[in-house]
């Protein structure tokens, strides 16, 4: 996502009060209205959108520097997903009375419509997007989409919500990738160590991989 201006995100951060989260907790629920917006100042969350079928779908993972919630602020609905802390977050609460203040100074409405659309198209296309894939294809894809630098900090159940797989195709997928030196495996986070194979794999360009059972 584009970043807001520096002077924007200062007038953010001065009109807001702190709240501190711990590993687990949720920031933002979908359903909710709209009262306000998050200013993730430090940690890592995960955005999940439940789907009417009840399924679950993980969106993306947000770092430091991002702003959440501005979507049910901005048109006045519901929330349309759940943001719920990866690890320890400080973030700062605006409310929407005060948001909107602030993008009327900074004149923030075209860059704050054009990021939320942009993450409407994301969570319209995901599904699409994958359906048609191999299962090494769409683990490839997740880990790209949901990598914040070249760490994906989540586990291998929430990468087989990212991907609609389950969790024992998901775990197939990533020891072979493992094996093959693309990546690394630790407690709740994997570190691509092959930027260039994964999106070689990603996108049809298939790299050799080890698909050998782990013994």
């Amino acid at each position: 996502m584009r970043p807001l201006p520096q002077a924007a995100w200062n007038a953010l951060i001065e009109c807001g009060f702190p709240r501190r989260f711990a590993s687990g907790d949720t920031l933002l629920r979908q359903g909710d209205r709209g009262t306000g917006v998050l200013v993730l100042i430090r940690g890592q969350v995960k955005v999940v959108r439940v789907e009417p079928d009840g399924s679950e779908l993980l969106l993306a993972v947000r770092g430091a520097q991002d702003l959440l919630g501005e979507l049910a602020v901005l048109d006045g609905e519901e929330r349309s997903a759940t943001v719920s802390a990866l690890t320890s977050c400080l973030a700062y609460a605006v409310t929407a009375e005060r948001f909107h203040r602030v993008v009327h100074e900074f004149e923030l409405h075209g860059l704050l419509i054009r990021r939320a659309i942009r993450s409407l198209r994301e969570g319209e296309g995901i599904r699409a997007e994958l359906a048609g894939l191999s299962a090494v294809m769409r683990v490839a894809r997740t880990l790209l989409r949901l990598a914040v630098g070249l760490e994906v900090p989540l586990t291998q159940s929430e990468v087989a919500a990212a991907t609609g797989l389950s969790r024992s195709a998901v775990a197939g997928e990533l020891a072979a990738l493992r094996r093959s030196h693309i990546i690394t495996t630790a407690r709740r986070r994997m570190v691509i160590q092959d930027l260039d194979a994964l999106r070689a794999l990603a996108w049809h360009e298939r790299p050799v991989l080890d698909t050998r059972p782990e013994s």
